[in-house]
């Protein structure tokens, strides 16, 4: 799984917080590795210098083998809550996603003949 930090010009995308997204991504998608090709993590700061509640952006797109991409989005008052939050969110979708996939097409009631 390769995965992609970015941020914008508000925040300083030093290596210590590559490094700590990257291993958080990989470790909160591990059991998806084998279905998951790609992540992007955009990190902004919605309020430039100003700070405010829930101004840290985190959105995660995860590229899924034969699928569309799946997005997240969570804010939160810091870049940590921010990647932790969407890497779980991100984990429940794919979850879902696959686990719709997995799952046969559900049979239609029988209509009540009372």
């Amino acid at each position: 799984m390769q995965i992609q930090i970015n941020t914008d010009h508000h925040i300083e995308g030093h290596e210590a917080l590559a490094a700590w997204a990257t291993g958080e991504v990989k470790s909160g998608l591990s059991r998806f590795s084998a279905s998951v090709t790609r992540v992007e993590v955009h990190l902004s700061d919605e309020n430039g210098h100003k700070s405010g509640p829930d101004d840290k952006r985190c959105v995660m797109e995860a590229r899924v083998q034969g699928r569309q991409p799946l997005a997240v989005t969570h804010n939160a008052p810091s870049l940590y809550l921010t990647v932790t939050g969407a890497t779980e969110k991100l984990s429940r979708l794919i979850d879902s996603t696959l686990g719709r996939a997995a799952r046969p097409a559900a049979l239609p009631e029988p209509l009540n003949q009372n």
